[in-house]
């Protein structure tokens, strides 16, 4: 997927062994590869590019790729046709919820192996379970760098007082946090978007770069985050508008000039 996947497990070392430790991120990395090799557009033999070279029909793909894409295009008509599955060379691509998904499988997986209380961040996509202990750890951002050159968007989760906390960085300054905020219950997901890391990869209908810098959405589950933040970089301040009315989520924008926009949840955050 082009970034770095990191799981943090917070039970205590006399709780669980370095044999339970090394099955767990066997388990998360697993979970990555699979996803990575059926949906990458930049591996040839996945299946996601067999459908884009028209080699496979997507009535003839698997059930899984059918889904994902359904998936997509349910997102689609919900933000209003904002966020799309497809590129402007009509070409089906499904990075939008894919690496959500993945996040998502894992940590399901994670439960159902009897581990309560990690986090996962995929490429600065972060979403948590249980509680992260009574210790206090703060890694800072430059030690979060990905392959290829970029950065995830929000650091490590890192643990304060019992709960997770993740730093989102400035994104003129990938040096510096500019928000630590608590994934506390029901928003245990946060997903980040923007031209910082990748360039303009983002456009809005009328084919002009995003009035965001970055987009930080905060939500229950991961797929809504990720979604979401794309959706706004992507639709501007209309959009904003629109989807903090509708969806239950906390926001937080940097726009071209700096300026902070923050929903009334984060305002009130400690």
């Amino acid at each position: 997927m082009g970034t770095i996947v990191s799981l943090r497990l917070a039970e205590a070392a006399t709780a669980l062994g370095d044999t339970a430790r090394a099955e767990a991120a066997q388990l998360v990395e697993t979970v990555f590869r699979r996803w990575h090799e059926q949906f990458s557009l930049y591996r040839a033999d996945s299946e996601l590019s067999r459908v884009a070279r028209g080699e496979l029909r997507l009535t003839d793909a698997s059930a899984s790729l059918r889904n994902c894409y359904a998936l997509a295009l349910d997102w689609r008509d919900r933000t209003q046709g904002v966020f799309t599955p497809h590129r402007a060379d009509k070409v089906i691509d499904l990075s939008g919820v894919v690496k959500a998904l993945a996040i998502a499988e894992a940590g399901g997986a994670l439960r159902l192996s009897g581990l309560t209380n990690w986090s996962i961040n995929a490429g600065g996509d972060v979403l948590v379970g249980g509680v992260p202990g009574d210790r206090y750890d703060e890694t800072e951002p430059a030690d979060h760098a990905t392959p290829t050159g970029h950065r995830g968007t929000a650091p490590a989760a890192v643990s304060v007082h019992a709960e997770w906390v993740v730093a989102i960085v400035d994104p003129d300054d990938r040096g510096d946090v500019m928000a630590r905020v608590p994934l506390r219950h029901p928003l245990r997901a946060v997903a980040t978007s923007g031209s910082a890391e990748r360039g303009e990869h983002i456009w809005t209908e009328r084919n002009e770069p995003s009035p965001f810098r970055q987009v930080s959405v905060f939500a229950a589950d991961i797929v809504t985050a990720d979604v979401l933040a794309t959706a706004i970089v992507a639709g501007g301040a209309e959009t904003l508008a629109d989807i903090t009315a509708r969806f239950a989520i906390d926001v937080l924008a940097v726009l071209r000039d700096g300026q902070l926009l923050a929903t009334p949840g984060l305002r009130q955050a400690d």
